[in-house]
């Protein structure tokens, strides 16, 4: 089912000059307090249980298709003015996200989901994208991305960086422990340490532009 939804929903953005929002509009609104209650226990789920210590096990891949969905639902905000709470989720509740990715699941998942969180911190709305401003003009667009930026900020604030593996190996986020064997830039995963600080430096500029006090900025 979670397969079956994302894919219609890409089916839904390939022709770019048909509008769609009005058949993603009815696709997901009777959706929309299903895939919140989904998002919610799927995501509080305990992942340190040994169902999620293979990549290849059934829960391992319901949890990617459920990732694949979200993808699918930021993608598909784009053209509505207003977008659904579902739409939304990802910002409002990334602390789920956030814990899930310094959890003991599958380094493949860890990298899923901070890939994921970069296309979050680089979002645009469509009219953001055509006025070419730096600033994000979409009122609901920036409560979501203020309040990524607070959860994130908060987290890095305390030690969630030193828990993010670089690799599938032993190489960790400013670790200054070589991994074994080999040159530890070698074994590192350059894809996700640009997508980390990508997040933690889109984070930061979006908190201090939104900040109102010089204290706050500090």
């Amino acid at each position: 089912c979670l397969w079956t939804l994302a894919e219609i929903l890409k089916e839904t953005q390939k022709d770019a000059l048909v509008p769609r929002a009005g058949v993603r509009k009815k696709l997901l609104a009777p959706l929309d307090a299903v895939l919140e209650g989904f998002y919610n226990a799927i995501l509080l789920h305990h992942f340190d249980s040994h169902h999620y210590t293979s990549p290849y096990s059934e829960a391992t891949n319901n949890l990617i298709s459920f990732i694949d969905l979200l993808e699918a639902l930021l993608a598909s905000r784009t053209e509505l003015e207003l977008p659904l709470r579902c739409q939304r989720i990802l910002f409002l509740k990334v602390s789920y996200l956030l814990n899930l990715i310094s959890s003991s699941i599958p380094y493949v998942i860890k990298k899923k989901l901070i890939l994921l969180l970069k296309k979050c911190v680089l979002y645009k709305s469509r009219e953001d994208a055509k006025s070419g401003s730096l600033f994000l003009q979409t009122p609901s667009l920036c409560e979501d991305m203020l309040a990524l930026s607070n959860a994130v900020l908060q987290v890095v604030n305390l030690t969630w960086l030193n828990q993010i593996p670089l690799s599938g190996k032993s190489s960790y986020f400013g670790s200054s422990e070589a991994a074994s064997g080999d040159d530890s830039q070698g074994d590192s995963d350059q894809t996700v340490l640009r997508a980390l600080s990508l997040v933690v430096l889109k984070a930061l500029e979006f908190k201090i532009h939104n900040s109102t006090t010089e204290a706050e900025i500090k």
